[in-house]
């Protein structure tokens, strides 16, 4: 007999308040107390003739809906899955997203590359993707922070493990589906926007506690996997799992279809972003990411993710926190991770990486506790 094994911390999290305050809108969702945003999107209606008009007006339809949507939430809060009143509208506000990301590929700018390719027709940018989408594992996480795995009567996280990222971290430890040596073909299986959201619909009635889509990373994927939620016929809460070097864009249409953040925060110093992880798009990386945590802590529940790099606590570990604490750390949840080993590059070629190539000392992560404490950040309950 198959027995569901639940880790005691995904259980005792959810007594402390701060937790249960600053999650409390992905915890109901969790909990099917509240429908997920993008099954009040769906139900939101849009004008008939979407598919005529050109991309700005598209904006300005969604920007308006955008404000429909956020009072909605507000009523729905609490007030259970009414599967009547959730009835999908044709078209739906969902529908004009669908249609703007389709144009957003025609002239790619899902992330901060800007690499204004035609996926649509083929072309590739920096993610090396064209119009196709590849996944390459699927699963019951039991490994990510504890409020994500589930209480009683869930199991773990529904992880879905894209192929390919707009990042080359030199210290990956997932080279091989971000940037495999064979093609991304070799790496994953294709799917499309219906396979996509029978994925994640076995996955929430298998008892997974959320959606949570990752890499690689999501971002060159945005455009399927919010086509997959207009056949993602349960409720359940939708995770974006990202480096978040995201477009302003992507941001906009994310915003009201995701419930719950779970962003990283690699580095405060530009020139690091650019050394370790490749990052020389259109716009600079502590620029974008600053600006996306921000529009995303306003807009749902978010718990950040730091990765602690040996050597990098003045440089980038110490500002980031700082930066948290002052912008956004009333609201939420920090992991500062001690997770950190040379992998890929660094670990091939230690000597072109050496401030990276050992793990951080017991003496940097205490350091690093020590400054989130004095700076009131919540970290413990996910670190």
């Amino acid at each position: 007999m198959w027995v569901r094994v639940i880790r005691p911390d995904a259980v005792l999290v959810w007594n402390d308040p701060e937790v249960r305050r600053r999650l409390s809108w992905y915890r109901s969702v969790m909990l099917n107390e509240t429908p997920a945003k993008f099954m009040i999107v769906r139900a939101v209606r849009a004008p008939s003739n979407i598919r005529d008009l050109g991309e700005e007006e598209l904006w300005r339809i969604h920007d308006e809906l955008h404000q429909e949507a956020e009072e909605l939430f507000k009523q729905m809060y609490g007030s259970g899955v009414d599967e009547e009143r959730l009835k999908p509208a044709s078209p739906s506000y969902l529908d004009v997203k669908i249609e703007l990301a389709r144009k957003i590929m025609r002239r790619c700018r899902f992330c901060e590359w800007r690499c204004e390719v035609d996926r649509v027709s083929g072309q590739r940018g920096v993610c090396g993707l064209g119009d196709e989408a590849y996944v390459a594992s699927f699963f019951h996480h039991h490994g990510e922070e504890a409020p994500l795995i589930g209480t009683e009567g869930q199991g773990g996280s529904g992880t879905i493990f894209f192929v390919s990222c707009n990042f080359h971290c030199v210290f990956c430890q997932n080279w091989d589906i971000s940037h495999p040596r064979g093609g991304l073909e070799g790496a994953g299986v294709r799917v499309d926007a219906k396979r996509l959201a029978l994925i994640a619909k076995n996955l929430r009635l298998g008892g997974a506690a959320n959606i949570n889509y990752v890499g690689g990373d999501p971002t060159p994927n945005t455009w399927i996997i919010i086509e997959s939620l207009k056949y993602l016929d349960v409720n359940a809460p939708i995770l974006w799992n990202s480096n978040m070097y995201l477009s302003m864009e992507s941001m906009k249409l994310l915003l009201d279809l995701v419930d719950i953040w779970l962003p990283d925060f690699k580095y405060w110093n530009n020139e690091c972003a650019v050394r370790l992880s490749n990052v020389r798009g259109k716009l600079g990386y502590r620029e974008a990411v600053t600006r996306n945590h921000l529009l995303a802590a306003k807009h749902g529940d978010m718990i950040i993710r730091h990765l602690v790099l040996p050597n990098h606590l003045e440089c980038d570990t110490k500002p980031i926190l700082k930066w948290i604490a002052e912008n956004i750390g009333d609201r939420v949840l920090v992991n500062i991770m001690e997770q950190y080993r040379p992998e890929y590059l660094v670990l091939r070629s230690p000597d072109k990486y050496p401030d990276v190539a050992r793990r951080p000392s017991w003496g940097e992560m205490q350091e690093a506790y020590h400054y989130a404490e004095e700076l009131g950040i919540v970290f413990r309950p996910v670190s």
